[in-house]
């Protein structure tokens, strides 16, 4: 009976180790029938048709895409024409009156006196959302539902069955009419039917936000899996303190995920004669799944996502001297940690083992993977639809001193997802099988993260709505409430969709400040105007600089807080319990980040938030 036993465990185990092994055929066969249909898609003309129709309205009464498309130059220096400011701003109110002619007067009304009558779902449609992030920060911890919480399947049945709740509420008992956002606007009434209402929410969730979103992880994730960086170096607290410090630089570039899949190995394989090494993986997730993340859209997902609304690609940028301050605090912590208390408690033989087991670094699958890595980094960049491609960082300045006079293009839908899906394409068909094996490459992290977020973004909508209309309400006003209030939702749920709701609550907010000062008119209409450089144009509006800056920070640093708060954070926990490193539990891992991150984000505060 016991030897049964253990042939039948013998047997799921190896059941279990084939499931991890990545299908590269399957996904190879997948990814080339959706380029091909692309193709189609692109041959028929409709790519450029809904660009077309998305750019259009865009441009209705605002002077040169003014609403929604920006100069890089604008932003860089916070400096905003009065007149292109009151056009960015009516930006919605257009699209809104642009359907007064087929009978949507009221709600266009109410748009335009600042969401103040706007109808939004009522707060109980809060529950799928909630419920879903509950079900991701406590499944995992519930003996009961832990193991059936790993099967991405599973995982899927859950976020999948919140959204179709959401969908059934829009589809037959909303009873408002709601915004239609892509590819440009409209309105969908109740009278046009449960379909016509549940497809326009999940329109807007999957194929104008989530896509995009989830196609830009997979690239990132899948790319950088093809980069094996290998050695056994010295394990002393300098070089941990430079793997750390490159780690952080690379974070904003290849994104959180891609520069933990590309470090993380050679961190532990360098460490591995050491006894004490469960504070180097700590702050690596700390720094490198977190905090390191936050120039760049492609860095951390929450950046991305405000980049699908509207916020320029290199506005991040604005945050480096807070990207340098925690991250170079951090690192300097780190060092002084491990250089006065843990590095000499090794033992002598641990110490001498590890001088005598040194291996060379070595970079292998980066001549072809890392210009496919700038390929996704440019493709976001340059090939956004709403976007004129030759007012492009760098292109708009070659024009102009080449006298040339070219016409508007704004690429075809889909284009930018269908380039990054290509570079994959070429990563893993012309990239070595032999390096993934060693990087224990599958693709389970990112089919997780595609499972959970398919029915975050539909859940998100209601949330979202309500935040439209009543975000005007909420007792934040100062970039510091902004910023704890969205820190501390992100370090306990996932700070994706954490910052989408601080942003758009910020957004309604300055909304209603117009709006009053339109109402008052004269010298308050005037005085608000002056003050243009405050704000910063974005998709349908505008949003305040430093409130912006709040809502970024404290999503990407305070990701770091718990496991739950990035998807990084329990890959890379995962990736070290295998190679033998007991990992401190969900609680002992916040006694680490509440005792070294919340001084350090406290005093960021101060010195940079404070202004």
């Amino acid at each position: 009976m016991s030897e049964q036993s253990g042939t039948n465990k013998k047997s799921h185990d190896e059941h279990h180790e084939a499931s991890k092994q990545p299908s590269y055929g399957l996904v190879l066969t997948a990814i080339v029938i959706v380029l091909l249909a692309y193709v189609g898609l692109l041959v028929a003309g409709l790519p450029q048709q809904w660009t077309n129709e998305a750019n259009t309205v865009h441009e209705h009464g605002t002077d040169d895409h003014a609403g929604h498309n920006h100069a890089t130059d604008d932003h860089a220096g916070h400096d905003h024409a009065t007149d292109d400011d009151h056009a960015g701003h009516n930006h919605a109110e257009h699209d809104h009156a642009a359907h007064d002619g087929h009978g949507h007067t009221d709600h266009a009304v109410a748009a335009t006196d600042g969401g103040s009558d706007k109808q939004s779902p009522p707060l109980f449609m809060i529950f799928p959302f909630a419920m879903l992030l509950l079900a991701i920060a406590v499944f995992p911890l519930i003996p009961a539902t832990a193991h059936w919480w790993e099967s991405n399947l599973h995982r899927f049945y859950v976020a999948a069955g919140l959204g179709v709740l959401t969908l059934l509420y829009y589809g037959f008992v909303c009873n408002f009419p709601i915004d239609l956002h892509w590819p440009g606007h409209a309105l969908t009434n109740p009278s046009d039917g449960a379909f016509a209402m549940m497809s326009t929410i999940f329109t807007n969730a999957i194929i104008s936000e989530f896509i995009p979103f989830i196609v830009l992880l997979f690239a990132l994730y899948s790319i950088a899996g093809g980069i094996r960086i290998k050695g056994d170096l010295k394990a002393s607290p300098r070089t941990n303190s430079i793997i750390l410090l490159i780690g952080a630089v690379m974070a904003s570039f290849v994104g959180t995920t891609g520069a933990a899949m590309l470090l993380i190995r050679l961190l532990l394989d360098t460490n591995k004669e050491r006894k004490y090494k469960v504070h180097t993986v700590v702050f690596f997730i700390f720094i490198v799944c977190n905090c390191g993340g936050c120039l760049l859209p492609t860095g951390d997902p929450p950046l991305f996502l405000g980049y699908l609304r509207g916020v320029d690609f290199l506005w991040p940028m604005h945050l480096w001297a807070e990207w340098a301050f925690v991250n170079l605090m951090l690192i300097a912590l780190y060092f002084l940690f491990d250089a006065i208390f843990y590095y000499p408690h090794e033992s002598k033989g641990d110490k001498a083992n590890d001088a005598a087991h040194t291996e060379p670094l070595a970079i292998l699958g980066w001549k072809l993977n890392v210009p496919l890595l700038l390929g996704v980094v440019l493709a976001v960049m340059f090939l956004a639809p709403e976007k004129n491609f030759f007012d492009g960082l760098g292109i708009k300045q070659i024009v102009a001193a080449s006298g040339l006079q070219v016409e508007p293009w704004y690429p075809p839908y889909f284009l930018r997802e269908a380039m990054q899906v290509l570079f994959v394409l070429i990563s893993i068909a012309g990239g070595s099988f032999a390096i993934r094996k060693e990087n224990d490459f599958n693709f389970n992290a990112i089919v997780e993260v595609a499972a959970l977020f398919f029915g975050i973004f539909i859940c998100m909508q209601a949330p979202l709505q309500i935040l439209d209309a009543q975000g005007k309400n909420l007792p934040l006003k100062t970039p510091i409430h902004y910023y704890w209030a969205t820190g501390s939702l992100s370090s306990v749920l996932d700070n994706a969709p954490t910052y989408v709701v601080f942003f758009e609550a910020a957004k309604a907010q300055e909304k209603a400040k117009r709006v009053e000062a339109e109402k008052a008119g004269g010298v308050t209409l005037e005085e608000y105007e002056k003050r243009s450089n405050t704000r910063l144009k974005v998709a349908d509006g505008e949003i305040d600089w430093l409130l912006l800056v709040a809502i970024s920070l404290g999503s990407v640093f305070m990701g770091a807080m718990t496991y739950i708060g990035n998807g990084p954070n329990f890959m890379v926990k995962a990736i070290a319990e295998q190679s033998g490193i007991k990992m401190p539990s969900f609680f002992g891992y916040m006694i680490y980040s509440c005792l070294i991150l919340l001084p350090i984000y406290a005093l960021m505060n101060y010195l940079f938030l404070l202004r």
